[in-house]
């Protein structure tokens, strides 16, 4: 059960009641990151099927935790639970992004058969996921999504490139999928410091640091790495 004693305190501005303010502000400094990150990744030189999908990761990232700031904490009391909903699906989509770039991005290493049946696994999941996290309204199944896309696929892919190839891009890809690690640890703790800064709070500024992590990993990316001859 989430420890009620440290959800922010709501503040009135300008006679509008704004709950969790914190937790709002923090996902729009997430917000703000991904748009810049989406602007800037517009501008790479290298136009690929892997750049555009953390092109369109960092787009709907922007939007989804926007989403997440105004209608699940700000003003959930004017909307209800089931407001939630877009958001999740399009963080969701996000992340189903990320899995597709990792993929790619390895389609030199791997055989194009077994490329072609992670791509498969990676839509099942995100359908299942979706159906299940609006049917039973439960923010576990984005949880599970984002351990599952990041941790499982993202993190493996990007370890078997960089074993085989020393990518650059790939290594600081990693680093992002350790620190954003942390900040899913933070929230599940719960990490606590304060009522005005808690777990909510704490892992949205760790996110916010992984996505710098990830947008400069991107700046890196070229087109997919083949292995180097032994």
């Amino acid at each position: 059960m989430e420890p009620t004693n440290f959800i922010n305190p709501s503040i009135e501005v300008l006679g509008i009641l704004i709950q969790e303010p914190i937790t709002t502000l923090t996902d729009f400094i997430v917000t703000i990151i991904s748009l810049y990150a989406f602007y800037r990744i517009r501008k790479h030189p290298i136009k690929n099927r892997v750049v555009s999908f953390f092109k369109w990761y960092f787009l709907l990232m922007g939007i989804a935790t926007f989403s997440g700031g105004i209608f699940g904490h700000a003003f959930l009391y004017y909307f209800n639970e089931y407001w939630k909903i877009p958001g999740w699906y399009i963080s969701m989509v996000a992340i189903m992004l990320v899995e597709r770039s990792a993929i790619v991005y390895a389609k030199n290493l791997i055989s194009a058969r077994l490329s072609r049946v992670f791509l498969f696994i990676n839509a099942v999941e995100l359908i299942t996921i979706m159906a299940l996290s609006a049917y039973y309204l439960s923010f576990k199944f984005v949880e599970f999504h984002c351990v599952y896309g990041f941790l499982v696929v993202v993190f493996s892919f990007h370890l078997f490139i960089y074993i085989k190839t020393k990518n650059s891009a790939s290594k600081v890809i990693l680093w992002g999928v350790g620190v954003l690690a942390t900040a899913m640890f933070v929230f599940n703790y719960p990490i606590i410091i304060d009522k005005w800064f808690n777990h909510k709070d704490f892992a949205h500024t760790i996110m916010a640091i992984s996505s710098v992590i990830f947008f400069k990993g991107v700046l890196l990316l070229k087109d997919p790495p083949k292995e180097k001859p032994a």
